[in-house]
């Protein structure tokens, strides 16, 4: 698999991976099947430790992503960021082929394919060799997603938001609670508390930094979606 070292947050679908490179943390994103899902693929600079966000479709290209050589990193967990089928058609294929425990939010964990190893909650963490990420519960786009923080002390924060905040605003939603909830959440436990810098990585299409997104909260609020 051929992989970009410059990185703009746009991948195409069935195209190139693209990877950024930071001080402890590599972070690689690549689009897969048909509803043009990204799966990040974070790997520990210093241990060769890996950590999948969605393992969402094409287990053959995630394999190719992840290396086949001695030196690819060892994959330890992958990280189902919402219960929506699109999100974990190869969740059962990659981790068993590399041995990897998974992990999800409980409210979300009974209709994966394969039962968490391990339930996260609000506030805990999961690391990836020496890197940790803080786990953020957004409820409303389904009851248990979550979003993967990496506050890297050599720069910006970065934030992995499923399917819960895109470029121009929150997840879909069923109704207008559930919208609520999100908008309430994402911008308590988002937008309230990381600075502007902030990049982020949906869980479908191009990136974006809560700074570009911020001006726009209360346009969405108003507009209900």
């Amino acid at each position: 698999m051929n992989i970009a070292d410059t990185y703009t947050g746009h991948v195409e679908p069935g195209g190139d991976a693209a990877r950024r490179t930071l001080d402890a943390l590599t972070i690689t994103k690549l689009s897969v099947g048909p509803m043009d899902n990204n799966a990040y693929l974070l790997v520990c600079r210093a241990e060769n430790e890996a950590l999948l966000i969605d393992a969402a479709n094409d287990p053959e290209r995630i394999s190719d992503l992840i290396g086949h050589g001695p030196d690819r990193p060892a994959l330890r967990t992958v990280v189902t960021t919402h219960q929506h089928q699109d999100h974990w058609q190869a969740l059962g294929a990659v981790a068993g082929a590399n041995g990897s425990n998974t992990a999800a939010h409980p409210l979300d964990a009974s209709p994966l394919p394969v039962p968490p190893d391990f339930l996260v909650e609000h506030g805990d963490t999961l690391r990836v060799g020496q890197v940790t990420l803080e786990v953020i519960h957004l409820r409303g786009h389904t009851p248990g997603s979550i979003a993967l923080l990496y506050r890297d002390p050599g720069g910006h924060p970065h934030l992995f938001t499923g399917d819960s905040l895109f470029p121009g605003g929150v997840g879909k939603t069923s109704s207008p609670e559930d919208f609520t909830s999100l908008l309430d959440d994402v911008s308590a436990r988002i937008f309230d508390e990381l600075p502007d810098e902030t990049w982020f990585y949906p869980g479908h299409g191009d990136d974006s930094t809560l700074g570009a997104e911020r001006p726009k909260l209360a346009e969405w609020r108003s507009r209900g979606w």
